[in-house]
Formats: C-alpha cells, structure tokens, sequence
C-alpha cells in the first residue's frame, strides 16, 4: 500500500514557531525593564557615607544622632537653626556620631521639578566628591532654602552651590542626576514619612522629645 500523503503544513508550524520565539523575546525583554525599574540606584562611594543606610556621618563618638531631612521642608529649615550648629559641633569634638540623611519626600510642592529629589542627590555628590566640603553645602541649602510650592534651584544652581562650598568636583555628579534613584531608595526603606525624622541612639524619636533627648547626650 502507498505511503499515506503528508498532511502536514509546514508553514504553519514555521509561523507558529516564529510567534514563539518572538513571545519569548517579548517577555525576557518585560523581565529585563522590570528588573531595571526596580534595581537599587547606585551608591555613593565616599568614605564617610554608608552605602547600606545613606547616612553621610561626622565625628565617632558613642552617642549617635541620625537627622533625616528634606531640604525643601520648612521645619527641617526650623530644626537646622535649632539645633543644627549644637549637632555638628558636637560631632567635631567627638561627642556624637551625627549621622545625616538627605531624604525626599516632598517632590509634590516644587512644580514637578523633583526638586527634593534632585537636591538630596547632589549632597550626595558632594559627600562623594568633596567629603570635607559637605557641612559647608548642606548648611548652605537651608541657609537659602526654597519655599514649598516654588521649582526649587536647577542643577546649574545647585552646581553652583557646591562650588562655593567647594565641591566644584560634583558638577557633573549633578547634572547626571547620579543619585537620585539612591535617594528614593533610601526614603522607601528607611520608612521616612515626614521631617525631620530623628533617631536617638538607634531609637526614632517624637519631634516633642528632641529638646530632652539632645539635653541627655550633648554637652
């Protein structure tokens, strides 16, 4: 008896092959952007920053102060003329390790800016390229702190900034917008809801308790 004829279509198969491998392709490249999007921004390098917990840290004494500021917040402005002068001298002479993390939380009030975002990434170029110049930046940008609802300083602005404080090394740190990713990072673990936000010896703390707990640890 003859050989039954082929019915086999061999188009078709080819076709349903081909959509296979472009459904694979497809879906390893979903895969790919979904573990970009969500890959932790890159940490900065400086010595006195810790890559795991953002904080950028002066003085090693036994106490430890952690301060999470926002530098579009007014009451973190409030707190910095407060106490900030009390804190960094303090950690100048080792009584405190102070601990400082720039954080983001108020992008919503600088006109779609990001400029919470954009200034906390660039104190974290300057503590990565210019470490000795980072109080000197940080107290410059709430010395001349942007009201709620403005845009904030450009990254021009900012640049220049960290030049007067001496970090004119971070420029292009800045205008890449290097860590910014880094610091959305930090403010979604760290927990950070408002600011400032103070820790006390690993203890987060009311902002009614400051005064007493500061009067506890600082000479």
């Amino acid at each position: 008896m003859a050989a039954a004829k082929s019915n086999t279509n061999w188009f078709v198969i080819g076709v349903s092959a081909a959509v296979v491998v472009v459904l694979i392709a497809l879906g390893a490249l979903v895969v790919f952007l979904n573990n970009q999007a969500t890959a932790p921004g890159v940490a900065p390098e400086g010595g006195n920053v810790n890559q795991e917990t953002g904080a950028i840290s002066f003085g090693s004494g036994e106490d430890e102060v952690d301060v999470f500021v926002d530098f579009m917040c007014p009451v973190c402005g409030q707190f910095e003329d407060a106490y900030g002068e009390q804190l960094q001298t303090a950690a100048a002479n080792d009584d405190i390790t102070l601990n400082i993390h720039p954080v983001s939380i108020l992008d919503r009030y600088s006109q779609n800016t990001k400029y919470s975002t954009r200034s906390a990434g660039a104190a974290y170029c300057v503590a990565e390229k210019a470490p000795d110049a980072f109080l000197d930046f940080f107290n410059y940008m709430f010395a001349n702190q942007p009201a709620e609802n403005t845009a904030g300083y450009t990254d021009e602005e900012l640049a220049g900034f960290a030049e007067q404080a001496g970090a004119g090394a971070a420029a292009d740190c800045i205008a890449d917008g290097t860590y910014m990713d880094f610091v959305g990072d930090q403010t979604t673990a760290q927990e950070i809801q408002g600011t400032p936000t103070v820790e006390v010896n690993g203890d987060r703390i009311e902002n009614s308790e400051i005064q007493q707990r500061f009067a506890e640890i600082l000479p």
